[in-house]
């Protein structure tokens, strides 16, 4: 049997600013991986030829996303996909948070806004001022807060996102976030390591969609609890089995409390350098998919079956 082919799935601007895609790339070359990086969108590529597809740095699929869901629908039909095409889907829309909520997870408050209707002064109405944002989004772009004297700003920028069709989340702004978003990162459903960054909206009232991403990411030891309230979040995560990577994004309430602030489930920076062990689990991780493909074709005596 042959080493494994694996395609790191990445896009023009992540093979230009992902750190991380060529130590992963390396390191599954080492692990006696055939792995090369390819562009989710270039053509006449066949996902067939890959015994698995690793989604990592596909960093404009918010753009056309109708065309990067097909693309994924396409490929899991072909190849081992990861994470799965249903939990890309799901994960592609912020709505998520809401189903996360109704399983008791602890998120950010939020109000939703859907196309068709307008926003009011008492929409965006919360003693420490908002956040608005559309819930189809990456780096939080066409996001901002707004103080509470701000109200009449941030009715317009909820009313533009609606004009142009898109629906919007309003959430109180967390003061605590001023501590550090925390990020951990989990392979294989267990918690691998945390980065703590510096709060990306530090400037009230203003859209801007060049943002540096992750501004003072640092190694962090999380709490106990923030360990529990992101396995809590990954385990409302309709899907059978671990993903394959995740990241879970947490800020601190009022109270001092953990609150889910986004899963990233499609393609989050995974800050592999910042850990001396992150990348070897991340490997390992993808080593244990690996297997469990070859187990599962050596169950079907008619063939392999992509559609996992």
């Amino acid at each position: 049997m042959g080493a494994d082919r694996i395609a790191v799935v990445t896009s023009a601007v992540g093979a230009e600013h992902d750190e991380d895609l060529p130590l992963l790339v390396e390191a599954l070359r080492a692990d006696g991986c055939a792995a090369e990086a390819v562009n989710w969108d270039a053509d006449s590529v066949r996902w067939d030829r890959y015994d698995l597809a690793v989604i990592r740095s596909t960093w404009d699929y918010v753009d056309r996303l109708g065309e990067f869901l097909a693309w994924a629908d396409a490929t899991a039909r072909v190849t081992r996909l990861r994470n799965p095409a249903p939990v890309v889907r799901w994960n592609s829309d912020k709505h998520y948070l809401r189903r996360l909520a109704e399983r008791g997870v602890p998120v950010v408050p939020t109000r939703w806004l859907e196309p068709g209707r307008t926003c009011t002064e008492a929409d965006v109405d919360a003693a420490g001022g908002v956040v608005v944002k559309p819930v189809v989004s990456l780096g939080a772009r066409d996001t901002a807060r707004y103080e509470p004297d701000r109200r009449a700003d941030a009715v317009r920028h909820a009313r533009m996102l609606l004009d142009q069709g898109r629906a919007v989340m309003i959430q109180p702004y967390l003061h605590r976030v001023e501590e550090g978003e925390r990020a951990l990162a989990f392979s294989a459903g267990t918690f691998s390591h945390a980065i703590r960054k510096q709060p990306l909206l530090n400037e009230p009232g203003v859209i801007d969609n060049d943002r540096t991403p992750h501004p003072g990411a640092a190694r962090y030891k999380p709490t106990e609890t923030e360990i529990r309230t992101a396995l809590r979040a990954l385990a409302a995560v309709p899907v059978p089995d671990p993903l394959l990577f995740a990241r879970v994004d947490l800020a601190l309430d009022g109270a001092g409390d953990p609150v889910v602030m986004e899963l990233e489930l499609i393609e989050p920076h995974l800050f592999l350098r910042h850990d001396p062990q992150a990348l070897e689990r991340f490997v390992a991780a993808v080593g244990t998919e690996c297997r469990r493909d070859r187990l599962d074709q050596g169950r079907k005596p008619t063939g392999r079956n992509r559609n996992h």
